[in-house]
This record gives structure tokens, sequence and C-alpha cells, in this order.
């Protein structure tokens, strides 16, 4: 029988690894060093009609190292904690070093940046699952599927995971912080058929502590909605009109703008938002705010990767771009300072409209409500995006019929400055809170 999830290794010990790591790198001539040590243990199952199809139980460890020669970088790792895989992981680091050119721009983030004070953001719930609950509670998911309606006829299966974490990061700045995490899933896809053809739909739910997940009973249920009303979808002949991405998606269009503004794409000159720092990138009423530090949120974090504390700012104010999504190494090739950034944002929150779904789509009138999306057709130097989705045809606030196999596009930057409403229906199942979005006209490419 394969054990639950393992028990995280004590603090302590990771601490002293990290130490180790660090005095090894200073033995060796390096002039600064940074590590990272790690521990994952995660129990996944996945069910399909009834029968387990895998079963896995992960127990992964790693550590890395980054040294520095004056301002030249070398970086290893490995999954051997023992101490000669340490000094042989270490100098492999400085061998590398010792052969790369300088880089002027290269180096632990500033001392001053660093956190002081590490809040419990109440991010560690592990949840002791046997095996044969994971497979039971999967089972009960996809047989709520199957059992709401005759329609439903095949699944692709039920999927249950959990895992926990503990990350410890140092630096000879005399920086050392980490804290565990948790996060547990649950997910449910499913196949529809009817005389006219057949079409599948999913659904999940996502959380730091297993008490704020959906039942098994209602995510089955809900992947069966999903997939029942999209039966019977047409195929639109090529128009120019309204789109309402759902939540789910929407988040997906904020994240192609953090993308724009990230550091990286910036001093690549490779973003359709080059220089527009301080410009309306959005219409007035959107506002768009960083919070690391909300309690449970699934991208909440005391620091970042580099051990820079996070805090709470506001990325867009009344549609008007404040800040840049940075690291210390992009920071200073912009001639900026670092955001907290590295490893990625914090729970970016746009803040909601007051229209629900039903006003949007009132609001929407004529034109496609999004529900899915498929490809990755975007350009994030131009801007141009396109995309196959699917969805349903929307006239005068009411859905008419399903669609599919059809591609919407535009261009990023005329997308976001044309969002006509945020909606209230907030999707929080990532590092993105966002509701619907309602866009004033695409491209939508059909028949």
């Amino acid at each position: 029988m394969i054990s639950p999830t393992a028990p995280l290794p004590a603090r302590e010990h990771l601490e002293t690894l990290v130490g180790d790591i660090l005095a090894e790198a200073r033995v060796r001539g390096a002039t600064a060093a940074e590590a990272a040590v790690s521990f994952n243990s995660a129990l996944s199952v996945t069910v399909r009609l009834g029968e387990v199809e895998t079963l896995e139980h992960h127990r992964q460890r790693g550590l890395g190292v980054t040294v520095y020669f004056g301002q030249s970088r070398g970086s290893a790792s490995t999954a051997d904690w023992r101490p000669e895989a340490v000094r042989d992981t270490v100098q492999s680091a400085c061998a590398i070093a010792r052969h790369t050119a300088a880089d002027p721009y290269s180096g632990l983030a500033d001392p001053e940046r660093l956190a002081r004070e590490i809040p419990d953001l109440d991010l560690y719930h592990p949840w002791a699952l046997a095996p044969e609950e994971a497979i039971g509670r999967a089972r009960e998911c996809e047989a709520a599927a199957l059992a709401l309606d005759p329609r439903i006829g095949n699944s692709e299966g039920a999927s249950l995971a959990t895992q926990t974490s503990l990350v410890l990061y140092g630096n000879s700045h005399g920086f050392c912080g980490g804290y565990p995490t948790s996060r547990h899933s649950l997910s449910c896809s499913v196949i529809a058929r009817d005389e006219a053809g057949m079409q599948r739909d999913h659904w999940h739910t996502v959380a730091r502590a297993r008490e704020a997940l959906e039942t098994p009973s209602a995510v089955g249920k809900q992947a069966a909605r999903r997939a029942l009303r999209r039966l019977g979808s047409r195929r639109l002949s090529t128009r120019r009109a309204p789109v309402l991405f759902a939540p789910e998606l929407a988040r997906g269009l904020i994240g192609h703008f953090v993308g724009a503004i990230r550091g990286g794409a910036l001093y690549r000159k490779a973003s359709f938002l080059l220089d527009r720092l301080g410009t309306c990138v959005f219409p007035e009423f959107v506002t768009i705010r960083e919070r690391p530090h909300l309690p449970r949120a699934l991208a909440s974090a005391p620091f970042d990767s580099e051990g820079v504390a996070t805090q709470e700012r506001e990325v867009i104010r009344d549609g008007v771009l404040q800040g840049y999504v940075l690291d210390s190494y992009a920071a200073r090739r912009l001639g900026m300072a670092t955001t907290g950034n590295a490893g990625g944002t914090h729970n970016l929150i746009v803040e909601p409209g007051p229209c629900g779904h039903e006003e949007l789509l009132g609001q929407l009138g004529t034109g496609l409500w999004v529900t899915g999306l498929l490809g990755h057709g975007i350009n994030l130097v131009t801007g141009d995006y396109s995309r196959g989705a699917s969805g349903f045809w929307v006239e005068n606030g009411e859905i008419q019929y399903p669609v599919h196999e059809i591609t919407i596009a535009g261009n990023l930057r005329e997308m976001l400055q044309h969002i006509v409403a945020v909606g209230r229906d907030v999707d929080a199942r990532g590092g993105i809170h966002c509701g619907s979005l309602l866009l004033e006209r695409m491209t939508v490419a059909g028949e």
C-alpha cells in the first residue's frame, strides 16, 4: 500500500543545509552566494469510469545554488542532500562562474530590500489523505457527473491531488527564510452526446485547505452541466462583434498584460507595452492591485524568490500603469528598483464592477460569450491575439445557441483599452482574481 502524504522535514534541517551551502561557497572563493532547498510531498489519483487509472505518490527534494565571483555568475542544482553532493554542486557552480563573462547587472538583491519580518499567511493546511479515500472522492466526483443526465455518455476522468511543500532560501547577505505550503485540487472532465455529436467540458476546484474545496458531487455536476450546455454547437459566419470572456478565461487576458510588463520582456524590447509607464493602458474604471499577503490565497508570499519583501501595491490605478513586474536583475537593466516579483506576481486583484453575469449578458446585447479557448496565438511583441474559441451566441441579452470551431482575433493593446465592463463574478482559483470581461468588439472568424 502507498502511504499517505509524507510529513515535511524539520525546518532546522533545511536551514542547516542552506548554511552549509553558503559556507562552502565562501570557502571556494565566491564573493556572494544564494541557495534554495526544497522538499515536496504529493499524492494524486485519477479515476476513469470508476476504475483507477493512475495512483502516484511523490517525494521530491532538491537544492540549487548560485555563486558570484564579482559579477560573474554560476548555478548548479541536485536532488542529493548528502554532504559530498553539496560540495560537488557548489564546486560545479563555482567552475561555471569562473568561465562566465561578467554581467554588470547580476548579483544578489539589495540587502535593504530583503524581508525583515515574515508574516504567517496561513498557507499550510496538510491533508492526511489515504489513497483509498482519495480514490473514493474521485469516484464520487465522476459518478455525480455521469448520473446527472443520460446524455453524459463518457468520461475523461476525475483527478484528486494533494501536496505539501517546504522551501528555504538564504543568501550571503544574512537572509534565510522559508515557510510550508499546501495545495489541494479536484477536477472532472466528461463528454456529452446527442444525435448531433459529442462535446466535452470540465470543472475544477483548488485551495490551500481541504475545507475550502467544493464537494466532489458539486464538481462532477458542474462539469456535466458545462458539457451538456455545449450540445448542438454551431459555427458562426465571420463578423465583428462584442465579446464577453468568462471569468476563468478573463484572467488569461490579464495574464498576457502581466507578461507584457515583466522586466525581461521590457529590457529585451519585446513587449507591446514598452515605455507605457504612467500612461493609460486600460479604461479609467479599471484598477488592478497586487495583494501578496492575503491569507490562504494561492499566490500569497511574504517574500519573493530573492528574499525581497513583498508589499501591496497598485499596478493599474484608474486605467494608468503604475509599475512593472521586476526582479533585481531586470530592475538594474531598466535603471529601476525591484518590485519583489522574482518568481512571479502575488495575487493580482482586478477590482470587480457592479454587474453580475445576467447583467453582463444584457450589456453584451448581441455578441459572443466565450467559455472556452484553444491554442496560443499571442504575440507579446506586437500584441496580436488570435485563438480558437467556443461559447454561446447571444442576442438581445439572451443566449441563443452554443458555438464552436471559431477563432477570435484582435490586438491586446486595443483589447485592454476597449474593455467595457468588469464583472463581479470573480474567479479566485489562481494567482489572478478577475470577473468576466466585456470587450467592445473583436473579429470572430468562422465559416
